[in-house]
């Protein structure tokens, strides 16, 4: 069973930076796209990037391409995001997933419980 295992999340002010981390439970990260996905309180969740099981290509959304950078470590079994000049709307819980479909509806066949971005001053 796969377990995904995201951390890095807390209250940051605008235009700070972030680095999310997930742990992929399991011996099949390196066969596997990875994406984050977000959900802001009374939204639908969200697609946010999406990076190839060999670390490349490396696809984003528009309301963050330019400031967000995904990447992966196979041999940690670790996804990351960093977030940089965030911004209010950025503020949402943070999920990493495999399987993840890039339009709405946005599903993934496997996610992790989150982990929570606030952008406040």
């Amino acid at each position: 069973e796969v377990q995904l295992v995201e951390s890095g999340g807390g209250l940051v002010q605008p235009g700070g930076s972030l680095t999310l981390s997930c742990v992929y439970s399991g011996s099949t990260f390196s066969e596997k796209s990875m994406s984050w996905v977000r959900q802001a309180p009374g939204k639908e969740l969200e697609w946010v990037s999406t990076i190839d099981r060999r670390g490349i290509p490396t696809y984003y959304a528009n309301s963050v391409k330019g400031r967000a950078t995904i990447s992966r470590d196979s041999a940690k079994n670790t996804l990351y995001l960093q977030l940089n000049n965030l911004k209010t709307e950025d503020t949402a819980m943070y999920y990493c997933g495999n399987g993840c479909s890039g339009i709405l509806p946005v599903n993934c066949d496997n996610r992790g419980q989150g982990t929570q971005v606030t952008v406040s001053s």
